[in-house]
């Protein structure tokens, strides 16, 4: 089970995801709570050099209010987080967890919210980390629908069909 999705983007540097990905999240009604820079910690506490690596933790509180509402326990699962990573060749790689993983899976209840947190989180978000307009509302269902485990072939990389 694949419990993230991912963006590689190419063309953005890991400084420029990392500043465009606050706002992007804001856009659509996150905000970031957390930020843990990973290479920094591994490198102060052992003594270790890693890639650039963040992990950003963000909420949307209405989202977040529904899902309580639903369960308690679901707080566990909160925030969602991003992951930014450099790429060794080059521009760098966002992962988010997939709530349709997490909290669709603790409770099918829970799936519309878990679409509405892909959709804005996932999807806008990442465009605009790139620097790129959001998607169409075709592709954007076309992900809701991968992320239901509807059979549809899309390349990833290039967001075709």
């Amino acid at each position: 089970m694949n419990f993230t999705m991912r963006r590689d983007l190419p063309a953005t540097t890991f400084d420029q995801a990392l500043e465009r990905l606050p706002a992007a999240l804001r856009e659509e009604g996150f905000g970031v709570l957390t930020r843990v820079d990973v290479d920094k910690t591994l490198h102060e506490k052992l003594g270790v050099d890693f890639r650039r690596y963040t992990i950003l933790g963000a909420c949307n509180p209405g989202l977040a209010h529904a899902a309580l509402q639903r369960r308690l326990d679901i707080g566990a699962m909160l925030p969602c987080n991003l992951v930014v990573y450099e790429e060794a060749r080059g521009g760098c790689v966002v992962l988010a967890i997939d709530p349709s993983q997490t909290l669709a899976s603790a409770d099918p209840e829970l799936a519309p919210i878990a679409d509405r947190a892909i959709s804005g989180l996932l999807h806008d978000a990442y465009d605009r980390a790139r620097g790129e307009e959001a998607h169409t509302r075709l592709v954007r269902a076309i992900d809701v629908g991968i992320a239901r485990g509807y059979p549809i072939d899309l390349d990833w990389r290039t967001q075709r069909i």
